[in-house]
């Protein structure tokens, strides 16, 4: 049975965020061998269900001492998948963390992105207690530059050539929000 949801959006109750269950090794079987994403989750190469089962097995670490949280973002308690949010690169001094989100290609477009990385940014304020969230994002992801600016976040540089793709090299765009 699917854990219960961390919390469920105040704007909009149909998307919540959900621990990692054993459950979810075929959606994120899926979700992390999506070649088209391996750009932005600077992934190389497929990940085997034995890493993912591994992954899974020790996924409920406590955040401070791994230094990363993924909740799964689902449209209701306890139902399938549609994408993940991740913390990443926390850094106790400075009380910031990375955040990364992907949605599974067929859940694009219909606002959970939006909804999630809000809900993750209270989170992150209330719960973790952290001071900022930072996100990098290819030059190229115009949705993502638009989630992020759209969800309070301010575009605070550009990185040059700082993204190796199939097709050369691509600056990153820099976002920040003080929470």
């Amino acid at each position: 049975m699917p854990a219960d949801p961390v919390f469920p959006a105040a704007h909009a109750p149909a998307v919540y965020l959900r621990a990692l269950e054993p459950e979810d090794l075929d959606f994120l079987f899926a979700l992390e061998n999506d070649a088209d994403i391996w750009g932005v989750s600077d992934t190389l190469a497929p990940v085997s269900r034995h890493a993912l089962r591994e992954y899974l097995a020790h996924a409920s670490a406590d955040f401070y001492l791994v230094r990363q949280l993924r909740l799964v973002v689902t449209t209701e308690i306890g139902r399938t998948p549609v994408g993940v949010v991740d913390l990443f690169d926390y850094d106790p001094l400075h009380q910031r963390a990375g955040i990364g989100i992907t949605v599974l290609a067929t859940e694009r477009r219909h606002g959970y992105a939006r909804q999630a990385l809000a809900l993750m940014k209270e989170h992150a304020r209330r719960v973790l207690r952290l001071h900022q969230l930072y996100a990098t994002v290819g030059a190229d992801n115009t949705p993502s530059m638009k989630l992020f600016h759209a969800t309070g976040f301010r575009q605070v540089g550009t990185r040059q050539q700082w993204l190796r793709t199939p097709g050369g090299w691509l600056d990153a765009v820099e976002w920040q929000c003080l929470l």
